[in-house]
């Protein structure tokens, strides 16, 4: 598909024409899920949707597609019970340190889409309350 479309051709034309190219070659021929129904529609059909349902699939986090302010409000959200599965104080400090790093860097990037309303936090607050969060019974 690497050939231009010569011009004073329809655009489908074209398109079909290298459709039926590929089916004489048997280019089409034993493709993965071939003969099998598309999957059921459930009312999202974004193209959105799609990547959202393969990075699932694939078995990452999903929050990898957001831009990085929102992936950092998230991730602010979520600190709680990240730190809450951590063992040592060290670790919880580097954690702390790389997000405050990635909220500086994000403030200092151009706005380009949600706004970053979050500031780096103290580090010395969040192992406090780590520490008291290990130290009190469930």
């Amino acid at each position: 598909m690497t050939e231009r479309k010569p011009t004073g051709v329809s655009f489908e034309s074209w398109v079909d024409r290298q459709i039926s190219a590929a089916e004489a070659k048997g280019e089409f021929d034993n493709l993965p899920g071939a003969g099998k129904p598309l999957p059921k529609s459930n009312g999202d059909d974004t193209a959105l949707a799609w990547v959202v349902n393969k990075v699932r699939g694939e078995g990452h986090d999903v929050s990898a597609l957001l831009p990085p302010s929102l992936a950092i409000a998230k991730e602010l959200d979520d600190l709680p019970d990240t730190l809450a599965k951590v063992r040592r104080e060290a670790r919880v400090r580097e954690i702390v340190e790389d997000l405050n790093e990635r909220i500086r860097a994000e403030h200092r990037r151009p706005a380009g889409g949600p706004v970053l309303r979050a500031r780096p936090l103290d580090v010395e607050e969040v192992l406090t309350e780590w520490r008291e969060g290990r130290s009190s019974p469930s």
